[in-house]
C-alpha cells in the first residue's frame, strides 16, 4: 500500500506566499516522476509542476517565475514553493508520484488527498 498525504494548504492574500509538501509512504521499491496538479471549480484538473527523480523540473506556464518545485529523494517528499500567489490560483492542489511498489514490475501513478490553497484578493 502507497500513501501520499500532502499538508501545508491554507488562506493566504494575494501576493503572499505558502509551501506545500507531500510525503510518499508505504511499501514503496522507487519512485520516479512527482508531480502537483490544481483543481479549480469549474475547471479541470491542471497540471502545475513536476520533476523527475533525476531533477529535471516542468512547470505551467501561468506558475513559472513564481512557483518552484523541489523533493528530497531520501524521504520521498516532493514541495511546491509558491510566491506571489495569486486570486486565480486558488484551488485543491493534489500531488502525485509515479511509484514502483514492492512486490510490483511496474509503475503506478498514486495521487494524494488534496489540499486547499486560497487566495483573497
Amino acid at each position: 500500500q502507497v500513501q501520499l498525504v500532502e499538508s501545508g494548504g491554507g488562506l493566504v492574500q494575494a501576493g503572499g506566499s505558502l509551501r506545500l509538501s507531500c510525503a510518499a509512504s508505504g511499501s514503496i521499491v522507487d519512485i520516479n516522476a512527482m508531480g502537483w496538479y490544481r483543481e479549480a471549480p469549474g475547471k479541470q484538473r491542471e497540471l502545475v509542476a513536476d520533476i523527475s527523480s533525476g531533477g529535471s523540473t516542468n512547470y505551467a506556464v501561468s506558475v513559472k517565475g513564481r512557483f518552484t518545485i523541489s523533493r528530497d529523494n531520501a524521504k520521498n517528499t516532493v514541495y511546491l514553493q509558491m510566491r506571489s500567489l495569486k486570486p486565480e490560483d486558488t484551488a485543491v492542489y493534489y500531488c502525485n508520484a509515479d511509484v514502483r511498489p514492492f512486490h510490483f514490475s511496474g509503475y503506478v501513478v498514486f495521487w494524494g488527498q488534496g489540499t486547499q490553497v486560497t487566495v483573497s484578493s
